[in-house]
This record gives structure tokens, sequence and C-alpha cells, in this order.
């Protein structure tokens, strides 16, 4: 199996988190993770200049084979979806300029690949990250946690044997349009 090294990205205007996971024939590993603070910074577009700079740097350094970057979702205030969205798009101009593929997965997604739940809190998800990949991890940072849970995601997404299958939602129906696939 060929080494692969995934970026994931927790988009936000005031805190943005990543996450980096490296995945080779053992499995998953931990990389590295952080966070880019930009409570300071007051003017919107001066805080998309410095995502899109702080996350091209990132990638320069990294290298990683893909972006996986969460999608926004709506709240109760359509504003904040508004603002997600353009750190997110900032995060992911970074990555196509570069020529990386980016991949995108609902918080709910992510939260469902890692702990089985999609409505699991920030800490059930930091705690999963904790024992998938077998290291320590600061409670303070739970975006950056998050950012390794959509990192996860990514790579669970491109080894599940039912991704790509038309119409294939579970086992069953995987092993119904594919019986040549059952080893006896």
């Amino acid at each position: 199996m060929k080494e692969n090294v995934i970026l994931g990205i927790d988009p936000g205007t005031n805190i943005l988190g990543y996450g980096v996971i490296r995945v080779d024939s053992k499995g998953p590993h931990y990389e590295d993770m952080g966070i880019f603070d930009l409570r300071k910074i007051n003017d919107p577009f001066e805080k998309l200049a410095n995502i899109y700079a702080g996350v091209s740097e990132l990638l320069d350094t990294v290298k990683p084979d893909s972006l996986a970057v969460e999608s926004p979702f709506y709240g109760k205030n359509a504003q904040v979806i508004l603002k997600l969205g353009r750190a997110q798009g900032a995060a992911i101009t970074a990555a196509a300029i570069r020529g990386i593929p980016v991949a995108e997965y609902a918080p709910r997604k992510a939260k469902i690949a890692i702990c089985g739940n999609g409505a699991a809190s920030k800490e059930q998800v930091s705690m999963m990250i904790q024992k998938t990949l077998k290291v320590d991890l600061d409670p303070k940072h739970l975006d950056a946690t998050d950012a390794l849970a959509i990192a996860l995601c990514h790579h669970y997404q491109m080894t599940n044997p039912l991704a790509g299958v038309s119409g294939c939602t579970g086992w069953k129906k995987f092993l119904e349009a594919n019986p040549g696939r059952i080893k006896k």
C-alpha cells in the first residue's frame, strides 16, 4: 500500500483547526494538528487572506496527497454559514491551485465515521480520535481534533469497499450485487 498523507481542515473565521494523518499498510497514524487563531484580526477579508496564506504554507510543508474539509452547516444564523463558507473557500483555493484533490464532508458524516453517532459531542469525537490514533490530545484543541476527524473520515471513505458501488447502502446489498466477491 502506498503511503498517503491527508490534511483535514475544520474551517472557521475565528479559529481554523487542522489535522494531519499518515496512512500506511498498518493504518492511520497521527502526524500533526493545530489551529490558526484569527480572533485578533477584525477585518473579515484580512482573515480570509490569512487563512489562504496559512493553509498554503501548511500544504507546502506537509505535502498532503489530499485535503479533506468540513462543509459548513446551517445553524440559527445564516451569517455564520456564509462566514464558514468563505473560510472553507480560502482553504480549498490554496489546495486547488496546487493540484491537491479536495473532499468535503458534513460534520454529521464525520461524527458517524468516528463515533458511530452523528450527534456526538466534540469531546466524544476527541476521545475516539485519541483511541483510534493512539495519541494523547489536549482537550482545549477541539477544533484541531475535529480536523483530525475530517481527515480520518476521508481515509475511511477512501478505503470503504462500498464507496462507488451503485445502489449499495449496506453489506447485504453489496453482497447481492457482487456475489463473485464472496470467498468460500
